[in-house]
């Protein structure tokens, strides 16, 4: 393990110590409920500990838990997602990730005697911590940009929205 100390005037400071490698682990928004943020972290734990079955279950709890902090209702999974697609909270490609996790967990969770990879235990969390993203971190940021630009618009402080080139 590799840290760094921080240090001025030639003396330890009371800072914390930052771990350079290994990498820690990324810390999802705390714009994403802690709810969803626990169970992602618990997918994270069994991918660590190399329980990829266990992980793809877990992402697909968090896709559950996603529906649910969503307002939608529907069960089972797959028609609460098909919710989330028509309400407009998640479009084509990310209504196929998630889908695509919802039957990753499923085979998971159910016995069918074929092994889940490490490679797609690893995509189902970067898929899942997209969707995370998506919902709660960029599409409110999208609109707080879409506001700032409006407002700036209005008084004549932004650029035409108009491209002449």
């Amino acid at each position: 393990m590799f840290i760094r100390m921080p240090w001025e005037s030639g003396k330890p400071v009371s800072r914390k110590a930052e771990v350079l490698w290994p990498a820690p682990p990324r810390q999802l928004n705390a714009a994403i409920p802690e709810a969803l943020r626990r169970e992602n972290e618990e997918a994270r734990k069994c991918f660590k500990a190399a329980s990829f079955t266990a992980t793809v279950v877990m992402v697909r709890r968090t896709l559950e838990g996603v529906c649910i902090e969503q307002g939608i209702t529907k069960k089972p999974l797959f028609k609460a997602l098909e919710e989330m697609r028509d309400k407009g909270l998640i479009e084509g490609r990310l209504f196929e990730w998630a889908e695509s996790l919802r039957v990753l967990g499923n085979e998971g969770a159910h016995y069918t005697g074929n092994r889940v990879s490490r490679e797609d235990a690893s995509d189902a969390l970067a898929f899942s911590e997209a969707i995370l993203d998506y919902l709660y971190v960029f599409a409110a940021q999208f609109e707080d940009f879409k506001k700032r630009r409006q407002s700036a618009l209005a008084r004549g402080d932004g650029v035409s929205q108009k491209n002449e080139e």
